[in-house]
């Protein structure tokens, strides 16, 4: 199996020297993930290991309000006071590495180097004032060793101390605009895109804009550019329960498909403030798989959540075939202006296809933007899972493949290449080393980390094994740990939910998570877009454990 080799170098917090970072063939990986038990450390694939950058407790070099660390919130309220005796975790999420020639920042004619790593922090803690939301974005400047200039904060907050973003998660970088583009995925219709530029022409933080009007209202998270300077975006919003009528005893355990899978097309590359919003729809043996209920697809079929959840049409996606996708336009700024809308809203009465949760995508390299894989996180609950019907369609989560028949085109296929089990479950973040090789992170969540007794774990994937064959072969690159701070955390949630020790204003979320992992060279160019070239030498790997102590790493040595 050919894994291209990847060469970059690190420059950390302390001063190192620059050593080589090889990614190459995946021989080994780490054979069991991490129990639920203590606070293990992380485990790394042999040959590998984790270059922390930065901790959540690092300050940052333009504190404005509440942010004024990396990861923490100033916010700590004493427990004498009401209060929990700890910050809000901001949960950095979204990592998007860029080399840049003097993008500046706010201390005047300081050289914050070449390399920088961007961050869109998920907090959605909601608080008073006009917009109540705490969420920004992060520069992490890579070539800086002083701690003064370590970090970069882009988004400002209002006097009240509210940037008026809620759980940015996702992040990419468009050099149509010339900005970090943030997937909000909020809460349904507090969700949409914002876009951070990154060019400081003074010592003041760079604007930020919102294209709720063109783009819409929805729980973005994945979010990524092609060649022609279209947007594509997937959603992250649970469905209702449904019980399978061949398994009552198990209860409604199991989701109905709720999120999809968009486009936006803008008018020019870079203007994203007017165009078109479109959603995949997925015709199977003729049936267009579709959503049913409150606000559905009113085709006249009669069919209902259960059908959606546990039809065959269901069945027949996650099987391996390949089946037609064409994308159905929801909104025109030409024709419906620029008023924000629900985008889930309009995919659902279009008659578009709803999936379980596809947190992530990634373009396929070197396919010219022609191929991408997108996850599936699944329903996050084992009982779930251990329905058979329930698991054939998707409940321990997927990897689909989608194919467009040209750069842009309107039509495609799309094809199940993973269904998650026991092992590899809850896909969330992901990207690619090679256009064979895919990485993906778990998000188990508290309730089946509790269940399996097993923490998360970043696997790769090689993308042209078969579907019966493909989670076999699978290496697993990091069994994730969990730090004594999302120790203590977890003991405030379910399933303590009932105890002293979880009290009603606590924000914070318990075990760690695998997320933000981004493997790029960071070209900043339209032609350096991932999808056009392959992952080439320079490349650099990282990711974010997630909640407790907040720390993003670089993967070295990986082998």
């Amino acid at each position: 199996m050919h894994r291209t080799k990847v060469v970059g170098a690190l420059a950390g917090v302390a001063a190192i020297s620059c050593s080589a970072v090889a990614i190459a063939q995946i021989s080994s990986g780490v054979p069991n993930a991490n129990p639920r038990t203590g606070s293990p450390v992380n485990i790394v694939a042999p040959g590998a290991f984790e270059q922390p950058l930065v901790h959540g407790t690092d300050q940052i070099e333009n504190p404005m309000g509440p942010i004024t660390r990396y990861g923490y919130l100033n916010d700590e309220l004493p427990v004498s006071a009401g209060g929990t005796g700890e910050p809000t975790k901001t949960e950095p999420d979204g990592n998007t590495y860029l080399r840049m020639h003097r993008p500046g920042g706010p201390t005047a004619g300081y050289d914050y180097g070449r390399h920088f790593l961007f961050q869109s922090h998920e907090n959605g803690k909601l608080n008073t004032g006009a917009n109540g939301f705490q969420a920004y974005i992060t520069r992490i400047n890579l070539d800086v060793q002083d701690p003064a200039h370590r970090v970069t904060l882009l988004t400002t907050p209002d006097t009240a101390g509210n940037t008026g973003f809620t759980r940015l998660d996702g992040s990419t970088y468009d050099p149509f605009s010339g900005e970090i583009l943030g997937a909000q995925e909020g809460n349904g219709t507090t969700g949409g895109v914002i876009g951070n530029e990154v060019k400081w022409s003074s010592t003041s933080p760079p604007a930020t804009h919102t294209y709720y009007g063109s783009i819409g209202r929805a729980g973005y998270e994945g979010i990524h550019n092609d060649s022609d300077g279209n947007l594509l975006l997937v959603e992250d919003v649970g469905g209702s329960n449904v019980i399978d009528p061949a398994h009552p005893e198990i209860g409604a355990k199991t989701k109905q498909p709720n999120s999809f899978v968009y486009r936006f097309v803008p008018t020019a590359p870079g203007n994203l403030n007017t165009g078109k919003l479109q959603a995949l729809r997925v015709t199977v043996d003729g049936t267009v798989v579709s959503f049913h209920g409150t606000g559905g697809c009113a085709d006249g079929s009669g069919r209902t959540s259960v059908d959606d959840t546990f039809g065959p049409e269901m069945l027949k996606l996650h099987s391996g075939a390949s089946f037609a996708t064409k994308w159905v336009t929801l909104h025109n700024t030409a024709t419906d202006g620029t008023t924000p809308f629900d985008a889930n809203a309009l995919a659902k009465a279009a008659c578009t296809t709803p999936f379980k949760r596809p947190e992530n995508f990634a373009f396929v390299p070197h396919t010219r933007f022609r191929s991408l894989v997108f996850d599936e996180t699944g329903d996050t609950n084992a009982d779930a899972g251990h329905d058979p019907n329930a698991a054939a369609r998707g409940a321990w989560g997927s990897l689909y493949r989608l194919d467009f028949d040209s750069t842009g085109s309107a039509t495609g296929s799309i094809k199940a290449l993973v269904n998650g089990d026991e092992a590899h479950a809850s896909f969330d973040t992901l990207t690619f080393l090679d256009e064979d090789t895919v990485l993906t992170g778990e998000d188990r969540g508290e309730t089946l980390h509790t269940q399996l007794d097993r923490l998360d774990s970043l696997w790769s994937f090689d993308i042209t094994r078969p579907l019966g064959s493909i989670s076999a072969d699978a290496k697993r690159v990091v069994a994730q740990g969990r730090d004594p701070s999302a120790t203590a955390n977890a003991e405030h949630l379910p399933p303590n939910s009932g105890s002293s020790n979880n009290p009603s204003n606590f924000n914070n979320d318990g075990d760690n998570e695998v997320t933000g992992v981004h493997a790029s060279d960071g070209d900043d160019d339209v032609s350096g877009l991932l999808g056009t070239k392959q992952v080439r030498p320079g490349a650099r790997l990282f990711y974010t454990q997630q909640h407790g102590d907040n720390v993003t790493y670089q993967i070295i040595g990986l082998d």
